[in-house]
């Protein structure tokens, strides 16, 4: 038996993969699942870019404002939760479509990792945070490279959750992260992946998300981070996500505004950069113009998923 279609639209921030998968969705009578590791937290939408419900159009979206930003919330979570949310959508008869830009969350389905769940070692965690303030994030980075040069080359210098992640796996273990997922993937993948990534002209994506950032401060992204302040009393490690902390450190009176906003802008290019260099290592991945038509982007996509149901057929 033919395994069941599930459509994955990637690629980095600001490229405009939420408009192209709700036309899709609209013609192919799919629900969309996000694959974004911050759009699941509630409190949270400004800074992450949540499609609003006048954007949705009335397809059904999950795994968007769903988590409190003060749980702990892993890939394995995210495997867990996703599948059942393509197996709901499934069962309606839908299509489902996977979007967004995080590339651990897209990979633990597509290759089917199993995440063994590791606890915290709360003695150790609080060695990595005195480190981190006595020698500065970096000295941990480059502790993460000579353990584990492969994963630390996929995440910013700045990842404080997953530069933890690598040396607490490590600590526990006595593996690396990247020798764990290896012997993780034992079984296929439940679904057919159908892999499509949106490119565009690095000038024209840096002029978006330049622009995207100057409407989330108009829209009033400090004054959302704020708020998270001030509800939640321990910060959340959600307020470690891009944006989200450097509104915080010039808030904390770290760095002037201006600074601030040239901060974001940069590191959501730098993100971008990595998000991209993520994503072409994928051989089987359809690149769509997010320059071009968007319809002829989506009928690239229906082609593809048509050629693949009739082939099944045969």
């Amino acid at each position: 038996m033919s395994k069941p279609k599930v459509i994955v639209i990637c690629g980095p921030t600001a490229s405009g993969k939420t408009k192209l998968s709700i036309e899709l969705a609209k013609k192919l009578n799919g629900e969309i699942v996000s694959c974004d590791s911050m759009q699941i937290y509630k409190d949270m939408t400004i800074g992450t870019a949540k499609p609003t419900s006048e954007e949705m159009q009335g397809i059904k979206h999950y795994l968007i404002d769903c988590v409190s930003p003060d749980a702990r919330y892993s890939v394995a979570d995210y495997k867990k939760d996703a599948t059942s949310a393509i197996k709901e959508i499934i069962s309606k008869g839908k299509v489902p479509i996977i979007v967004g830009g995080t590339g651990l969350y897209l990979e633990s389905l597509i290759y089917n990792i199993e995440y063994n769940e590791i606890e915290v070692d709360l003695k150790y965690r609080e060695e990595l945070e005195k480190i981190e303030k006595e020698d500065g994030l970096e000295s941990l980075y480059k502790k993460a490279e000579t353990i584990d040069p492969d994963a630390i080359k996929k995440i910013s210098h700045n990842d404080k959750k997953r530069i933890f992640r690598i040396l607490e796996i490590y600590k526990a273990t006595g593996k690396t992260k990247t020798q764990l997922e290896i012997e993780s993937r034992k079984k296929q993948p439940e679904f057919d992946y159908l892999l499509f990534g949106i490119n565009m002209d690095r000038a024209k994506l840096y002029e978006r998300i330049n622009l995207r950032v100057d409407i989330m401060l108009k829209q009033g992204l400090i004054e959302e981070v704020q708020k998270l302040c001030k509800k939640y009393e321990k910060l959340p490690t959600a307020l470690q996500g891009l944006g989200y902390k450097e509104v915080v450190e010039y808030l904390d009176g770290k760095c002037s505004k201006d600074e601030m906003i040239e901060k974001i802008k940069q590191e959501t290019r730098r993100y971008a950069k990595r998000q991209l260099t993520w994503f072409r290592k994928y051989d089987n991945l359809i690149w769509l113009d997010g320059l071009g038509d968007i319809q002829n982007n989506i009928n690239i996509i229906l082609e593809e998923y048509s050629g693949r149901n009739n082939k099944c057929e045969k």
